[in-house]
């Protein structure tokens, strides 16, 4: 059974991972060092599933996308918190990781047994049953392919607008080198 990671307000990406564990300065995935300081057991006891939770502001600070990236390292089902930070909610869709925003999350007790239901936007927290917001079309799409960049691998263009191939030369010239740049 997945559990509950609850966390407060203004939990910014330092907390997240601190940077001096930064993969450019470790050489490891990111994902071993998530909230080292701030939870030291996390990184060894979260299970494929579970949830976080959060208050207001959540991956505030820096753009260190890193810190987003340990989180998808972690294998979390998704992270429902009252809000995030633009930049934080921004990186996590474009690496797959859900994302929902409830007025509930963080009064969600820690370690408590959940259940989570992306497709029906459902969680399940000590058998009371919480409906979140549905993911926007086109991010499902990105979630499910992996992230952005697996997307547009994929698909060979950006969720919600033609392929590349479909472009006329006007409309293609510019975007193509920007797309085939990003999926290198």
């Amino acid at each position: 059974m997945a559990r509950i990671w609850a966390f407060g307000d203004d939990l910014d990406t330092d907390q997240i991972v601190p940077g001096r564990y930064a993969p450019y300065m470790t050489g490891e995935h990111p994902a071993r060092y998530a909230f080292v300081e701030r939870r030291p057991e996390f990184a060894g006891a979260v299970r494929e599933g579970d949830v976080l939770t959060a208050g207001l502001n959540f991956g505030c600070g820096s753009s260190r996308e890193y810190a987003t990236e340990a989180l998808v390292g972690c294998r979390l089902a998704a992270i429902v918190a009252r809000s995030f930070a633009r930049i934080f909610y921004r990186n996590a869709i474009n690496l797959g990781l859900p994302l929902f925003e409830a007025p509930f999350a963080g009064d969600l007790p820690d370690g408590a047994e959940a259940e989570f239901d992306r497709e029906a936007s459902r969680l399940v927290v000590d058998g009371h049953t919480y409906q979140l917001q549905p993911l926007p079309p086109f991010q499902r799409e990105i979630i499910d392919a992996g992230g952005l960049v697996p997307y547009i691998r994929a698909h060979g263009r950006f969720p919600g607008t033609r392929a590349l191939q479909d472009l006329d030369t006007s409309e293609s010239g510019a975007v193509a080198g920007h797309v085939r740049e990003a999926v290198r």
